[in-house]
C-alpha cells in the first residue's frame, strides 16, 4: 500500500514539473519560427518544377529544420543537450538565409522577399540566442 502511494505521488510530481516547463508549442521562438516555415512552404510553390529536388527541397529542409530543433531541445532534460538542439536550429536559421539568396541570384524571388524572410531568419536567432541564455542561467539557480 505504501508503495502505491509514493508511485502515484511520483506520478503527480513528474506531472506539476512537465506543467511548469510547459509544451514546446507555448514558446514565442517555436511559434516564429512556425510562421516562417509556412511562408517558405508558400514561397517555393513559385519556383520553377525543375528545381523541385534541388533548391526547393533544400530551403523547405532547412526551414523545417529550425523549428524541429527547437522542439527536440525542448524535450532534453540538460542544459547541454537543449542547447546543441538550438544551435542547430540557429545553425538552420542561417543556412536558409543563405537558400533564399541563392533563389534570389538565380532570379526565382526578388530582393523584396529576401529581405523580409532575411529579417524573419535573423529574428528567430536572436530569438534562439535568447533562449540559450535563458535556460542557462535556469541551470545556475
Amino acid at each position: 500500500m505504501l508503495k502505491q502511494r509514493l508511485e502515484v505521488r511520483d506520478k503527480s510530481l513528474v506531472r506539476k514539473e512537465y506543467n511548469i516547463m510547459g509544451a514546446f508549442t507555448d514558446l514565442e521562438v517555436w511559434k516564429k519560427a512556425r510562421i516562417l516555415r509556412n511562408n517558405i512552404t508558400v514561397l517555393v510553390k513559385t519556383f520553377p518544377n525543375e528545381e523541385k529536388f534541388r533548391l526547393t527541397d533544400q530551403i523547405i529542409r532547412s526551414s523545417r529544420s529550425i523549428g524541429n530543433n527547437i522542439a527536440e531541445g525542448h524535450g532534453r532534460f540538460h542544459y547541454n543537450d537543449a542547447s546543441r538542439f538550438l544551435i542547430n536550429a540557429r545553425g538552420s536559421a542561417a543556412e536558409t538565409i543563405d537558400h533564399l539568396i541563392i533563389a534570389s541570384d538565380n532570379q526565382f524571388i526578388d530582393e523584396q522577399t529576401v529581405e523580409t524572410l532575411k529579417q524573419d531568419c535573423e529574428e528567430c536567432m536572436r530569438m534562439i540566442n535568447g533562449y540559450i541564455t535563458y535556460l542557462k542561467k535556469q541551470t545556475e539557480q
